[in-house]
């Protein structure tokens, strides 16, 4: 089994990455669960100006017809005007990618922003899409029969190996 890595590193990490390129026009995207946790952190820790936004992507999946809505879905919060403005989606773990273009398709319906970039804490690899986190601090390869998950504890951050 693979060494995990530390979450709250990485976001440590993560921010000092970021923190050159965060303007007032940034905003910070978590989608939910875990993205949304990093989002909040990383909000805090590099003073971002714009409120915080989130994301649940679960009705723009693109196996949503297979799966259905997941459990414990929440409501999209977009608190800023996505016109013009730097917007970075925040997620966990990059995996095949399809989480970020269902992420990209509901962020767009809010507006056209002038960029977009993506902070991940960890690149497990096995995109399916041509996508690519501007922000990584970790990669680590796991079988697809696993799942990389990021739990939370109050303010502490933790990952946990899975069997799918």
């Amino acid at each position: 089994m693979p060494t995990l890595p530390d979450a709250t590193a990485l976001c440590a990490q993560l921010a000092a990455a970021m923190r050159p390129q965060i303007t007032p026009q940034t905003a910070l995207v978590g989608i939910h669960t875990g993205g949304a946790w990093i989002a909040e952190w990383l909000h805090r820790e590099l003073g971002v100006k714009q409120p915080l936004g989130s994301i649940d992507v679960a009705f723009y999946r693109d196996d949503y017809n297979q799966r259905g809505l997941h459990k414990g879905a929440k409501a999209s919060n977009i608190p800023f005007d996505v016109e013009g403005a730097h917007i970075v989606i925040v997620d966990d773990v990059l995996y095949t990618g399809r989480t970020i273009r269902a992420a990209l398709n509901e962020l767009f319906d809010y507006g056209r922003p002038a960029r977009v970039d993506l902070a991940v804490l960890v690149d497990r690899g096995g995109r399916e899409l041509p996508v690519a986190a501007t922000w990584c601090p970790q990669a680590l390869a796991l079988p697809a029969s696993q799942t990389l998950v990021l739990e939370r504890d109050g303010e502490a951050l933790s990952f946990r190996i899975t069997e799918k």
